[in-house]
């Protein structure tokens, strides 16, 4: 698939409901990247703002940056925006906030040793990907 637009840090961010440096760090520690450009500044891509805004979706739920991280590298199969191919969901037992995979044979949750078949999923709820107004 081929990356359409091109976007700044901080456009990015207004998208996503984030700072442009937030971006920014979220492209260093490997949650995003910058499909257009990795040279000073770095150019996005409207997929990759998509992305982003998976990213602080995960982030408002409770989701931690590792677990993110861990789906990232785990989801190599969806191409190069994963977060926002994949039909994911969360899942909140009261401690934490999963990750969870919707795919045809049933539900994943995302674990140490990476995607887990759920026998019995609790209560799911997609994540969708919505972006932001400004003002």
């Amino acid at each position: 698939m081929r990356a359409h637009g091109e976007f700044l840090a901080g456009a990015v961010g207004e998208l996503a409901g984030v700072s442009g440096t937030t971006i920014g760090q979220w492209a260093r520690w490997g949650y995003i990247r910058a499909s257009q450009s990795d040279g000073d500044p770095h150019v996005y891509s409207l997929e990759d703002v998509a992305e982003a805004v998976m990213v602080k979706a995960l982030l408002d739920r409770g989701v931690s940056r590792p677990m993110i991280r861990r789906a990232v590298a785990h989801l190599t199969d969806y191409g190069d925006w994963p977060l926002s191919e994949a039909r994911l969901a969360t899942s909140s037992n009261g401690r934490r906030t999963r990750i969870v995979l919707r795919d045809d044979d049933g539900a994943y949750a995302l674990s140490p040793r990476g995607w887990q078949q759920m026998v019995a999923p609790p209560p799911l709820e997609d994540v969708r990907l919505r972006l932001r107004r400004a003002g």
